[in-house]
């Protein structure tokens, strides 16, 4: 069995669409806030951990919904629900209708669906693709995340200040609609899912009645494999103590230490080009040194940059310290995550991918949003650079909570 590049060439450029939109889109929400709604900090740091832990906690039924439906449909729909409600927030605005609470719904609306949408696109990508090339394909979107991330922002930026601040929300929303076509183009006669284990009750649909224990499948699964369940662990505690302290380096560069916005969004964008080195040396790597010493040796490795950062000085210094700083946990990050995508898939029930992929999101969303709040408080005490400090220390640790090597070998 080999790929089928026709089939995947549409679901990758679905993906490219909606994450280049993405990427143009970037902070537009916190930005529309501050600049048309006049809203204070509190408001805005609301708008970004509201959005991210009601989501997920909205998205909690739909890991088990996902499951035992076919794949395609579900990530069309989630694709036009996320086009819908980002397409309200330019209307809005020219209706002059538009308000703080409009803009906290349609975060929330994003954030479940873009779960629901990555545990089906996940669950499709398995049955999609062979074994043997799912780390190729994870390496692919890997490597299209990051060209977005250096390529949106700062297009972004542009389109808002010749079109206004809802320009890159129209555009976030079109890519949607795009990415939806796209997988609609796939046109692959995916077979109904069907459960395994106890007698199955069907709805009028065919598909499986969802029952109470399907909520909690997905965490169920993780924690019964000791490797899956440390990787787990280990991941959501990086991404939240890194998420947490991104707002805080905003605090400190663009306030206290005086930079320009163009120069932190040089030194944060810049780096985004060792996604692409490392996406693209992570099937090399594994290749040649395999999946678990690349995967313990990335993931440990990308605990150790971040605090550098409580480092940074006013200055050409400080710009170039940032951009190494991030530079060396991006590569690193861009290794990791294919391989910890492949990893996740080939230790995965087919019929229990969705609900796997749809815990992890959850827990990392809600896990994010709780350390961004609580780090924000942390700054408000102690100062921005101790609590950048404290987030890069913390993560130090995390190496620790690595599946150790004999663990991954018979994983």
């Amino acid at each position: 069995m080999v790929i089928d590049r026709r089939r995947f060439g549409w679901l990758w450029a679905g993906y490219a669409v909606s994450s280049y939109g993405t990427g143009l889109g970037f902070g537009a929400f916190p930005l529309i806030a501050v600049l048309v709604l006049r809203s204070g900090p509190a408001e805005v740091s609301a708008l970004s951990a509201a959005g991210l832990a009601v989501g997920a906690v909205v998205a909690v039924p739909l890991g088990p919904w996902v499951e035992f439906r076919r794949k395609r449909p579900v990530m069309v729909a989630m694709d036009l629900i996320r086009f819908v409600a980002l397409v309200s927030v330019p209307v809005a605005f020219v209706l002059g209708r538009l308000g703080f609470v409009q803009l906290l719904v349609v975060s929330v609306i994003a954030a479940a669906a873009k779960i629901a949408f990555n545990a089906a696109s996940g669950a499709y990508l398995k049955a999609l693709v062979p074994p043997p090339d799912l780390l190729v394909a994870n390496s692919r979107f890997e490597s299209t995340m990051w060209s977005a991330t250096v390529v949106g922002p700062p297009l972004g930026g542009a389109a808002i200040g010749i079109f206004g601040p809802v320009a890159t929300v129209l555009a976030d929303a079109v890519s949607y609609l795009l990415s939806a076509l796209c997988v609609r183009a796939i046109g692959w006669d995916e077979p109904r899912p069907v459960r395994t284990g106890a007698p199955v009750r069907t709805g009028r649909t065919g598909a499986p009645r969802l029952r109470a224990g399907d909520l909690l499948e997905g965490w169920r699964g993780i924690l019964r494999q000791p490797v899956l369940r440390r990787l787990f662990v280990n991941t959501i505690l990086v991404n939240g103590l890194i998420m947490a302290a991104e707002p805080l380096m905003a605090v400190l560069m663009l306030g206290r230490l005086g930079f320009a916005p163009w120069e932190y969004a040089l030194a944060f964008a810049l780096p985004c080009l060792g996604g692409l080195v490392g996406a693209r040396l992570a099937r090399r790597l594994v290749a040649r040194f395999g999946q678990r010493r690349i995967m313990l040796a990335a993931g440990a490795l990308r605990a150790c940059w971040p605090v550098g950062l409580a480092f940074v000085q006013p200055g050409v210094p400080g710009i170039v310290l940032v951009i190494v700083v991030q530079l060396g946990l991006v590569t690193c990050c861009a290794v990791y995550n294919p391989v910890l995508a492949t990893y996740r898939l080939d230790h995965t029930e087919p019929d229990r991918v969705a609900r796997m992929l749809s815990a992890w999101s959850i827990s990392t969303s809600v896990t994010i949003a709780a350390l961004t709040a609580l780090w924000g408080l942390l700054a408000a005490i102690t100062g921005p650079r101790a609590a950048v400090a404290a987030a890069g220390v913390l993560l130090l640790a995390t190496p620790l909570l690595l599946p150790r090597r004999e663990q991954v070998r018979t994983g």
